[in-house]
């Protein structure tokens, strides 16, 4: 009798799991579907072949893929900034934050590069887009140098901010972190290291390449100390309208986040394909699986349940600007990012999952 109860309670349990699972990813299947199907249509579209079709098709796949792994660290740093929000602008940021991602980063953001460098309206950059997308690649490529020196930046000031933090008393690499930990009561010590290193690269660069590097750096850094500094003045008081206007920079800073996180995406995905809509769709794809992602994170407190999983995230951001830098010197594959990224989380929830093993059978 004993063994038939466990056996239903172990069914009832997996049956809930499913349906919870199904709750989260049903838009995302439904947006992943209706996305392969519009990406097969616009392969035939383009060739009239049935190979023309399944080619499209599978590269819309691949490009989601891409931005699932090359994001995952960025659905974790979202979660670990929303669960301190406002629930109403939780709500804002997963409904108008998931459309700026999709529409305004994979779709507006590499046609304002386009009518910046080529100097032409943006229909104009429309219609090259759509009748020569090698044209429209080559542009996208060029302004490949001052894009990741900006977001290169911005992403190491946001990691190191995680770690460079007097009251963080939770450590991964402990014998690093430690010591990171007992100079962060150094003002500015985080703001001189970035300055240091992005110095320290444009001594690498041919001189005309570094007077492109060294100024879009700078504007990185301002515009991460500009979002700080909006969202102290929002959050300096704890009324109901300030409290909302935290909501509000918080928000602001999980969209210039995730502008960071894309444009490596966004300029990589032009290796795999020039045709700026078909890469909409293969990036909007995997977006809409960082928000699922994102959601999870916040709801099932999986931040809490693993404690190094955020140190993964933020080791992964850190290594990500690395490589942007490194990427104005040399060509570095976007699937090297992408899997040196998923190595770290996954390598700091394998660590979670041993502190918590060892602390069960500590308490046991």
């Amino acid at each position: 009798m004993t063994t038939k109860t466990s056996s239903h309670s172990a069914d009832a349990a997996g049956a809930a799991s499913q349906t919870s699972l199904l709750r989260y990813f049903f838009w995302p299947i439904v947006v992943t579907a209706a996305g392969l199907v519009l990406g097969g249509a616009l392969g035939w579209q383009k060739t009239g072949t049935v190979s023309g079709m399944l080619t499209i098709f599978f590269i819309c796949c691949v490009l989601a893929i891409l931005e699932i792994s090359l994001s995952f660290d960025n659905a974790i740093v979202n979660a670990n900034k929303l669960k301190t929000m406002d629930p109403k602008w939780q709500r804002r940021f997963l409904t108008w934050g998931i459309l700026i991602a999709v529409f305004g980063m994979r779709i507006v953001f590499p046609l304002l590069i386009v009518v910046i460098a080529a100097k032409i309206g943006p229909w104009q950059a429309l219609v090259l887009a759509a009748s020569e997308p090698a044209e429209y690649a080559r542009i996208m490529h060029d302004a490949h140098l001052p894009i990741a020196a900006f977001g290169g930046t911005f992403l190491m000031m946001v990691g190191l901010s995680f770690f460079v933090d007097h009251e963080k008393d939770v450590h991964w690499v402990h014998w690093l972190e430690q010591r990171v930990t007992s100079v962060a009561s150094i003002r500015g010590i985080e703001i001189a290291f970035v300055l240091l290193l992005v110095f320290g690269f444009t001594q690498f660069l041919e001189p005309a390449r570094a007077a492109i590097f060294l100024p879009a750096a700078i504007w990185g850094l301002l515009t991460f100390l500009l979002v700080e500094v909006l969202g102290g003045m929002l959050d300096r008081t704890q009324t109901t309208r300030a409290a909302a206007g935290g909501g509000l920079g918080a928000f602001l800073y999980l969209e210039v986040l995730d502008a960071s996180f894309s444009f490596d995406g966004v300029i990589g995905a032009f290796a795999i394909s020039q045709d700026l809509f078909v890469i909409a769709i293969g990036l909007g794809i995997g977006a809409m699986y960082v928000r699922t992602m994102t959601i999870m994170l916040v709801e099932k407190g999986t931040l809490a349940e693993y404690r190094y999983l955020e140190h993964g995230a933020f080791y992964a951001i850190i290594a990500l600007s690395i490589v942007m830098y490194a990427q104005s010197l040399v060509h570095i594959p976007e699937v090297i990012t992408g899997l040196a990224g998923t190595a770290l989380i996954g390598l700091s929830l394998w660590s979670s999952i041993r502190w918590n093993r060892k602390s069960g059978e500590a308490a046991g």
